[in-house]
């Protein structure tokens, strides 16, 4: 039975709200090209009352590509492709706490990521996004010229090294240290979108460590400006949650951010993430 999509753009640079769909259903082929269609057009997209038990939240990702398991954070038991994200009152620490791009660290970096929220709380908790190609298309024609020569190396040692943000103790979630277990991966400062071939900038404040070729000290100096760059509100939208509620982001050209903005209430999540097909945008990996 064909579905016919309601698609609500939300802001300038990303995202849209798609009405008309049950994401719990076995949906035909053609639904699921029209949502792919809206993922790389608007970059997020986003859903409202939806009732996505993992097993299907799970099989609707698999529609997009193979699922991945993380390295780094359990999945459910049973489950593994399936990682819950849970922030319990009492904690102060909130996974995904600040600027990045899921899985940049691999390889093969995932093609998205789909959240759905089981708990919500009452305020706050909301997800910032940024568009990486509306902030390279910002850029002046010599910047893009000459980012499009370089590479850079993303590595998963920081951010899950002891004591760092996303490796801290949490009641709700095991994390694994990735200090020593990880190398870098290389790729592109500048991605072409493989399905929109539009140009988007490809490093994050979370796991790009340098430009290859470059010292340390000349790479903070360029990806310090594109960090602060890429932020601008101008490239950015806001979604807030309520139980039911899924987000659809395009890891290959978007940022988000996790608020942690509620304190003392509980905020419970479950993600997904969908991998390239084998051998697909795979970058090289070096120790």
């Amino acid at each position: 039975m064909t579905v016919k999509l309601g698609i609500r753009r939300l802001a300038g640079a990303l995202g849209a709200e798609i009405t008309g769909v049950d994401l719990s259903a076995e949906l035909p082929a053609e639904t699921i090209a029209e949502i792919r269609a809206a993922f790389v057009e608007h970059q997020v997209i986003f859903f409202r009352d939806q009732s996505l038990s993992p097993e299907r939240q799970a099989a609707f990702g698999a529609r997009f590509g193979p699922l991945n398991i993380h390295p780094y954070v359990a999945g459910m038991a049973g489950q593994p492709e399936v990682m819950e994200i849970v922030k319990e009152p009492a904690e102060k620490l909130n996974f995904g706490g600040g600027w990045h791009s899921d899985m940049s660290f691999l390889p093969a970096p995932s093609i998205g990521s789909i959240l759905y929220a089981v708990e919500t709380p009452e305020w706050g908790g909301d997800t910032l996004f940024a568009s990486q190609a509306a902030a390279f298309e910002a850029l002046s024609p010599g910047l893009q010229a000459t980012l499009q020569t370089l590479n850079a190396a993303h590595t998963a040692a920081g951010e899950y090294a002891p004591g760092r943000h996303s490796a801290r103790p949490r009641q709700s979630m095991r994390i694994a240290e990735a200090e020593g277990a990880v190398g870098e991966a290389v790729h592109p400062v500048v991605k072409v979108h493989p399905e929109s071939g539009r140009r988007a900038l490809y490093v994050n404040p979370a796991f790009t460590v340098r430009i290859e070729g470059w010292s340390r000290r000349e790479s903070k100096a360029l990806l310090d400006f594109l960090f602060e760059h890429s932020r601008q509100e101008a490239f950015t939208c806001r979604f807030a949650w309520r139980p039911g509620s899924a987000a659809f982001w395009d890891n290959r050209s978007v940022w988000h951010y996790a608020l942690n903005d509620y304190p003392g209430q509980r905020r419970h999540m479950r993600r997904v993430t969908v991998d390239p097909q084998p051998s697909a945008g795979a970058q090289r990996r070096v120790a």
